[in-house]
């Protein structure tokens, strides 16, 4: 027997087969299509999305060479915050998603925010007012669009994050529910009831009836039911899925944090570090994000959230912008291969900066340029910028739950970063990561730790696996990266990038007075 993980997410769509011993039996994988109307705006189709995840399903099948009678059961983990709006009548969706990375709704959210509602948001959801979530993005589709209002009033709209939209058609539109950790995500769930609160959907003109229903991570969701004709899904009726999470929070699993005080950043296109709160619901006073994950049952707890927009999209813009690499793997090469950075510094704040700043406004910017800054110093000052951001969230993170450690044996000092995501095959950056922490880092040896993460929780859920026990006895030792830097040269360095930060939000100012 196996588990099927579908792992959808920003740039593409994942399969992958996993057996009892955690190992990847097949793994099939599609790119999407991003969409980019207008400047700061980006979209995907979700039919799109749909039909190449069915694709990848058959295709990773196909290379296990096994029965899909075979998988007890499947687990969907997906990119959050993107809004995906369909006619419950035909399972059309009546747009282009909204992705999580898009910036339409930003004068929704200032609105907002000049009613004095921002706290009121932050109270409940524990989030900020901002165009990343999914709740704005609901009000601008409202506000935008007469057809898609009137579905909602005649009660034929559905509303779901990604995993909604394909738990839907994979139960032949029999089942419109999400998961906690997305609902945490939408401006719309108090963290505290657990529930749709009444109040934030009246403020963001929300109709009820097209939310979907909440589950824990881990559970029975549904059934695969093929219908119709023209259903082309390669799984046959009965199969059942028992897991879905959010993809920072399937990561947080998958790393086994799965206890207070655990913590995970994940290098994709941004970086997301989260934190395991167990039981604890803290606010965050230094610009984090409360969140949902889960426990060792697969059950909801609480975490902390810091986002870093621009991570592993830095490198993709020296790859296919800039034109100074043809891989992202060249990148560690003429990094390594530089004593230091030259002074160079380079904040990639392409879309904005998000935690701790979280100022939309600030752009990109590179400091300390001299005649004989070159090639190798800007794609160095690139990975380093990963490295940099990493502790501004962590330090963060740090700071915001010191007082729950401080009569800890472990005590908050100790708590090591584990990371997961394709440049953590960066050996420079990985070590870089862990000089100007200064502590530990602990390289998963599992690359698909976010589709493994919801494999357990589906797993879990139908007895393929007993419990997190079992998992830890089969899960592989990680690399560690521990650091060399002198503490007096790691925190020289971390004050320039600092101060690099500060001229990038003294631009983001200057911009924001000139609109």
């Amino acid at each position: 027997m196996t588990i099927l993980a579908i792992d959808q997410g920003t740039t593409g769509t994942r399969a992958i087969l996993f057996d009892k011993q955690g190992k990847i039996l097949s793994d099939a994988y599609r790119e999407i299509t991003q969409i980019y109307p207008h400047p700061g705006w980006v979209e995907h189709d979700p039919e799109e999305i749909l039909q190449k995840t069915l694709r990848v399903i058959a295709e990773a099948i196909e290379k296990a060479k096994i029965s899909p009678a075979k998988i007890a059961g499947i687990g969907i983990t997906n990119q959050r915050e993107t809004t995906v709006l369909w006619d419950s009548r035909n399972g059309r969706a009546v747009a282009n998603a909204i992705v999580w990375q898009c910036r339409r709704s930003a004068e929704i959210c200032e609105r907002l925010k000049r009613l004095k509602l921002e706290s009121l948001f932050r109270r409940k959801t524990g989030l900020i007012l901002d165009p990343y979530f999914s709740g704005t993005k609901l009000t601008w589709f409202f506000e935008n669009h007469p057809r898609i209002r009137r579905l909602a009033h005649q009660g034929y709209l559905r509303f779901g994050t990604v995993d909604s939209w394909l738990l839907w058609h994979l139960t032949g539109g029999k089942v419109h529910a999400t998961d906690y950790t997305n609902a945490s995500r939408t401006l719309l769930l108090d963290l505290k009831t657990l529930q749709w609160d009444q109040q934030l959907q009246k403020i963001l003109k929300i109709h009820s009836s097209i939310l979907p229903e909440l589950k824990p991570s881990s559970g029975i969701f549904g059934k695969i039911l093929k219908v119709g004709a023209n259903n082309y899904s390669p799984l046959p009726s009965g199969i059942p899925i028992t897991g879905i999470a959010g993809d920072q929070q399937a990561s947080l699993f998958g790393q086994g944090c799965y206890d207070l005080g655990t913590v995970k950043n994940t290098y994709g296109t941004g970086c997301f570090l989260m934190m395991n709160l167990g039981k604890k619901l803290i606010y965050s006073n230094k610009g984090l994000l409360t969140t949902i994950a889960c426990n060792d049952q697969g059950g909801p707890c609480y975490a902390l959230e810091g986002a870093v927009f621009i991570a592993g999209a830095v490198v993709q813009w020296l790859r296919d912008s800039l034109k100074v690499i043809q891989t992202s793997a060249e990148s560690e090469r003429p990094a390594s291969q530089l004593k230091d950075n030259a002074g160079v510094y380079f904040v990639p704040a392409f879309v904005g900066l998000g935690a701790p700043y979280w100022n939309s406004e600030a752009r990109g910017t590179i400091v300390g340029l001299t005649r004989g800054t070159g090639r190798e110093q800007i794609i160095r000052a690139a990975l380093e910028a990963i490295a940099y951001q990493t502790r501004d969230v962590y330090q963060t993170m740090i700071e915001e739950i010191y007082h729950l450690y401080i009569t800890s044996k472990r005590g908050s000092r100790k708590i090591p970063l584990r990371v997961d995501g394709g440049a953590t095959a960066n050996r420079f950056l990985m070590q870089f990561q862990a000089d100007i922490l200064g502590k530990p880092v602990f390289c998963s040896p599992m690359a698909q730790s976010t589709a493994w993460g919801v494999a357990k929780l589906a797993g879990l859920a139908v007895g393929f696996w007993s419990s997190v026990e079992e998992l830890r006895a089969i899960e592989q030792p990680t690399t560690i990266f521990r650091p060399k830097m002198s503490a007096h040269f790691r925190e020289k360095l971390y004050r320039e990038w600092q101060h690099a930060v500060e001229a990038t939000l003294v631009y983001g100012k200057a911009k924001k007075r000139r609109l």
